[in-house]
């Protein structure tokens, strides 16, 4: 018996489709065993990937690893492995730049086998029951937050990414000046905006994730509307929550659509893997479309494959979030992947976090910012 540990995260989308798609495996390749584990949502976004790496042979990860794994020879390269027409298949069809976010210094360290980014959700009947329509523009949206139907998950690492989404939109792309994750003015005004947001929004968003929020909107009565969380299918399938939550895309800025920043999953496999061609074929029929559009997404998974979100059947089954929301995933930008970046990531949210609780001087929080980047970049 060739048995294969795998690691994901806590989440019916990040765990159940990994169980379904490794019984399947074992039961065509009687003589496999793969065996999941699963982690905090947290861990997932922050935790170092060598230990990992060491310790399971398959890895659910996020791509801003991708540099820690090059420079620390943790992952296979797959484009040395896999058929080269299978990888192309997987590039043409990328949601968004999904698939080349695993993409460094040349080599494919993980296959998309998950796609998402903050995008917005709401419950028509609370918005129809307040006599309010759905948000077009920034201004909209905080006049709806000061109604009180407004949450937002507002947690260290979620307001980061929220950060580089509103830089995006002032015309501050992150990172493009050396030793500055974003230029003065335009960062002092999106940490004021983002601050604005979160005063208004529900009481506890600065203690909720995107699965707190979306729970909390499918739940609860008390909050309509969610102008950015990274999507979850799930709560938009009928009997998954007491109510189905619908999607779309995101509000204007000064006449522009906003640019959420990537997230997603990819399917990894370590360099101390016993069995790599095991793996490697397991991590083959994950990522392949016939699995992704159907017991991939069956199973409570989001795919990576953008034949799944064209899907009919994947968008009957999902209230045509993947449909509705696409075009905010192939409009996404991506975060930096150096080596250090996990490192940088995690001291950066904790500074905007603790400004969004306590306020204070924008030009500090940037200062400490572009330090940290100086240190850790």
């Amino acid at each position: 018996m060739i048995e294969l540990t795998g690691i994901t995260w806590n989440h019916t989308r990040g765990y159940l489709p990994m169980v379904a798609t490794g019984q399947r495996f074992s039961e065509l390749h009687p003589e496999v065993s793969i065996t999941w584990q699963k982690r905090s949502l947290q861990k997932f976004a922050d935790a170092p990937l060598a230990d990992l790496a060491a310790r399971f042979d398959i890895l659910v990860i996020d791509h801003p690893s991708m540099g820690e794994a090059a420079h620390e020879d943790l992952l296979l390269e797959l484009d040395e492995h896999l058929p080269p027409a299978f990888l192309e298949d997987q590039a043409v069809n990328s949601v968004g730049r999904s698939h080349a976010s695993y993409l460094y210094e040349g080599h494919q360290y993980a296959l998309a086998i998950d796609a998402a980014t903050p995008v917005a959700g709401w419950r028509s009947d609370l918005l129809a029951c307040a006599g309010v329509e759905l948000p077009q523009t920034w201004d909209d949206l905080l006049a709806l937050a000061r109604l009180g139907l407004v949450t937002v998950p507002a947690i260290p690492i979620d307001s980061l990414m929220n950060l580089f989404m509103l830089a995006n939109a002032l015309g501050s792309e992150p990172f493009t000046t050396a030793g500055e994750v974003i230029s003065g003015h335009q960062g002092v005004t999106a940490l004021k905006m983002l601050r604005e947001l979160v005063q208004l929004s529900a009481p506890g968003s600065l203690e909720c994730n995107p699965i707190k929020t979306w729970q909390l909107l499918a739940n609860s009565d008390s909050v309509a509307y969610c102008p950015f969380a990274y999507g979850y299918s799930n709560y938009a399938r009928a009997g998954y929550g007491p109510n189905v939550i619908q999607n779309g895309g995101l509000i204007s800025f000064d006449g522009k659509t906003l640019r959420s920043t990537l997230g997603g999953a990819g399917l990894a496999i370590s360099r101390s893997c016993p069995h790599p061609e095991v793996a490697l074929a397991y991590a083959e029929f994950v990522a392949a479309v016939a699995t992704q559009r159907t017991l991939y997404v069956e199973s409570g998974g989001q795919p990576g494959h953008r034949g799944a979100w064209k899907d009919a059947t994947v968008n009957a089954r999902t209230n045509d979030f993947f449909a509705n929301t696409l075009p905010t995933l192939d409009a996404a930008w991506v975060r930096p992947r150096w080596p250090g970046f996990i490192g940088f990531q995690d001291v950066a949210s904790n500074l905007v976090h603790r400004h969004l609780v306590n306020g204070g001087e924008e030009s500090q929080v940037l200062e400490s910012l572009n330090q940290a980047l100086r240190k850790l970049g």
